[in-house]
C-alpha cells in the first residue's frame, strides 16, 4: 500500500460521526439505542422546498451551474442578508458551496499559507481545527470557560495574537454550547481584529435557532469596517432542515470570494443544481416552518433541561441557541467510577444505550454534547436512562 499523505495521517476523526456510526451499528444489531449525537433537525425538509427541487428537474435544470452558484440563489441570499442582518452585498461578494462545511474548507484553502495561525475559541466545532490544518495552518486555541459562558474575552483574543495570526473564527450561536455573543462582546472582539488587521470568519449557521427572546447579531453588521474585515458563513442546512441538500454560502471580500470560486471550479465544479433550486425556494418562500421548528426545539429544551440537571454530578448552562446541551459530566464520571468523561460516555452507549458525544472532540474534556434534535419522547427516555445509569453506578 502506498504511503498516505501526511496531511491525512494528521487528521483527527470526527467524534460526532464516530459515535453516530457506533450507535447505528448497535441499532442494526437490534439494540434500542437512543442517539443524541446527530447535528441535524429531525424534521423533514418543508414540502414547498421539495416541490421546487422536483419541479426544477422536470424543467430540465439538471446541468452545470456557475462554480459560485446560480445568480438567482445569490440574489435570494443577498435579500436574506439585507432583511435578517442589515448587510448589503453584491453578486460578486457571494459564493455558494456544497454545504457550509465545504464553504469553510474552501475559505481556509484560499486564505492560509503554511504556518499561518487561526484563533479558535474552545469549545469548538470538531471540524474547525482539522480544516485549518488541512490548509497548512495552525490552530491557536483560546479557552472560553464555563464561568465565562463558554465565550472568550477581548483580553484573551489580544494575548493569542502573534505576527502569524491570519484569522479569528467565531461561531454564534455555538456548536456545541449553544451560547450567543452579545453585540457589545462582538464589538470588542471585532475591534481587536481591526486593530491587528485580522480576518474574521463568522459561522452563523444556527442563526435562526434562538431562544428565550435572545437576539442573534452578525459581527459584520456592527460597522462598515467590520463588514469589510469579515467573511460571513451560513447555509440552509439547520434553519430549513436541509442538511443532506448540501447548500451553504459565504459573503465577503471580492478577492477572497473570487479565490474561493477558482478553487471550487477545480474541486466540486458547482453546488448541486437541484439543491440550489430548493434553496431558492427555502429563502424566498414561506418561513412559517422555520419558526415551527424553532418553537419545537425551544419547547424540548425547556422540558429536558431541568430533567438533565437533576442527574447527580451533571451541571449545565442553559443554551441560548442551536439544538445542543453541553453539560459538565466530570463529577458524574467520578461518581460512577470512570477515570474520565470519554469513558463515561462510552459506557452510556454500551450499557445505557444512549449515544452522546464526548466533549474531548470539541476541546473540552469534562463535557458531553447532547442534541435535542429528536422527539421529546426519545429525549425523556434518554435522560431517564442516563439518570438511572448514574444512580446505579454511584460509588
Amino acid at each position: 500500500m502506498k504511503k498516505l499523505a501526511n496531511r491525512v495521517q494528521a487528521l483527527t476523526p470526527s467524534s460526532t460521526l464516530a459515535i453516530t456510526a457506533k450507535a447505528k451499528e448497535l441499532k442494526a444489531q437490534g439494540q434500542d439505542v437512543i442517539g443524541l449525537g446527530a447535528g441535524e433537525p429531525d424534521f423533514n425538509t418543508p414540502q414547498h422546498i421539495i416541490d421546487a427541487a422536483f419541479k426544477s428537474m422536470n424543467e430540465g435544470h439538471t446541468k452545470y451551474t456557475p462554480s459560485a452558484g446560480l445568480p438567482k440563489l445569490k440574489e435570494e441570499i443577498i435579500n436574506k442578508l439585507i432583511k435578517d442582518n442589515s448587510l448589503e452585498y453584491k453578486l460578486n461578494e457571494i459564493i455558494i458551496g456544497s454545504g457550509a462545511k465545504h464553504v469553510l474548507y474552501t475559505l481556509f484553502q484560499a486564505i492560509l499559507d503554511e504556518g499561518d495561525e487561526v484563533i479558535i475559541p474552545i469549545p469548538y466545532w470538531v471540524s474547525y481545527p482539522e480544516q485549518v490544518k488541512l490548509a497548512g495552518g495552525t490552530p491557536v486555541y483560546v479557552n472560553g470557560t464555563e464561568d465565562q459562558s463558554f465565550k472568550i474575552t477581548k483580553e484573551q483574543l489580544k494575548e493569542a495574537i502573534t505576527d502569524k495570526t491570519k484569522a479569528f473564527l467565531i461561531n454564534s450561536p455555538s456548536n456545541p454550547t449553544g451560547m450567543l455573543y452579545s453585540e457589545e462582546e462582538l464589538r470588542e472582539l471585532g475591534q481587536v481584529c481591526l486593530d491587528n488587521d485580522i480576518l474574521i470568519v463568522s459561522d452563523e449557521i444556527y442563526e435562526k435557532l434562538i431562544y428565550d427572546g435572545a437576539e442573534h447579531i452578525s459581527i459584520a453588521s456592527i460597522s462598515p469596517e467590520l463588514k469589510e474585515q469579515t467573511i460571513v458563513v451560513n447555509g440552509v442546512s439547520k434553519s430549513y432542515s436541509m442538511t443532506g441538500w448540501r447548500i451553504g454560502y459565504a459573503a465577503g471580500n471580492t478577492e477572497i470570494v473570487k479565490a474561493m470560486t477558482n478553487l471550487a471550479s477545480h474541486s466540486t465544479s458547482n453546488p448541486t443544481t437541484t439543491a440550489q433550486y430548493g434553496a431558492i425556494a427555502a429563502l424566498s418562500g414561506p418561513q412559517d416552518k422555520v419558526e415551527e421548528m424553532r418553537v419545537a426545539f425551544e419547547d424540548r429544551l425547556n422540558i429536558i433541561y431541568n430533567k438533565l440537571t437533576a442527574i447527580p454530578g451533571i451541571t449545565c448552562l442553559k443554551p441560548q441557541g442551536a439544538f445542543y446541551l453541553f453539560p459538565n459530566a466530570k463529577k458524574a464520571a467520578e461518581l460512577t467510577g470512570y477515570d474520565n468523561v470519554d469513558a463515561f460516555a462510552g459506557a452510556l452507549l454500551e450499557e445505557a444505550l444512549v449515544a452522546v458525544i464526548p466533549g474531548s472532540g470539541f476541546g473540552a474534556d469534562d463535557y458531553i454534547r447532547l442534541s435535542y434534535a429528536t422527539s421529546l419522547d426519545q429525549l425523556e427516555k434518554a435522560v431517564e436512562r442516563i439518570h438511572s445509569f448514574v444512580e446505579s453506578k454511584m460509588v
